[in-house]
């Protein structure tokens, strides 16, 4: 199968009000909006599969970038990414040139509060946000989670399938259910 460059979902972000750089590729439909207050600005160079065939690990959704309740995302230049979610109610900001694997998870918050009392009354006032970064030149491999809070240096690489939160410093090799450094990268 043939992967083309969509055009037709540039109008619908033109029209939404994202911002994005030359050289936007998507490939397939991803899903991206910025609710009222919000906004999302992607780089230059960026690549976004959304097709299921476009990635052979297996893309289990199309990429969702979604920023609601005064949320900003911020993705650099030369960025790649497959399958990914990424929701904001603060701030996401991704360095240029990192590479985020197949089915990749960030989020800057809870979704849902911890307290009981507060989940009964769906009040989101007392849900957990707290901002993302992810330094410059970072790999995340396919089907990590990084969670509110988290920062990771640059050139750094998440191993498939690590939980990350917390901040870790450059160069750093970071793996596992919690995350930690493996090793230094030299």
């Amino acid at each position: 199968m043939l992967k083309q460059n969509c055009h037709l979902p540039k109008l619908w972000l033109k029209l939404t009000g994202v911002k994005f750089g030359s050289h936007l590729r998507l490939i397939g439909y991803p899903l991206i909006y910025q609710f009222k207050g919000s906004s999302i600005t992607i780089g230059n160079d960026v690549k976004i599969n959304s097709e299921f065939l476009s990635n052979m690990l297996g893309l289990y959704q199309r990429t969702i970038i979604i920023a609601r309740n005064g949320g900003k995302i911020e993705i650099g230049n030369n960025v790649g990414m497959s399958g990914a979610s990424i929701y904001s109610w603060k701030k996401i900001k991704i360095g240029d040139n990192t590479i985020i694997g197949a089915n990749v998870k960030i989020v800057d918050n809870d979704f849902h509060p911890i307290d009981p009392q507060g989940r009964i009354d769906n009040d989101n006032t007392k849900v957990g946000v707290k901002g993302v970064e992810i330094g410059e030149n970072v790999f995340i491999g396919m089907n990590s989670i990084i969670l509110k809070g988290s920062k990771i240096g640059n050139n750094c690489v998440i191993g498939a399938g690590s939980v990350v939160s917390g901040v870790f410093g450059d160069n750093q090799i970071i793996a596992g259910n919690p995350a930690r450094v493996i090793r230094e990268i030299q």
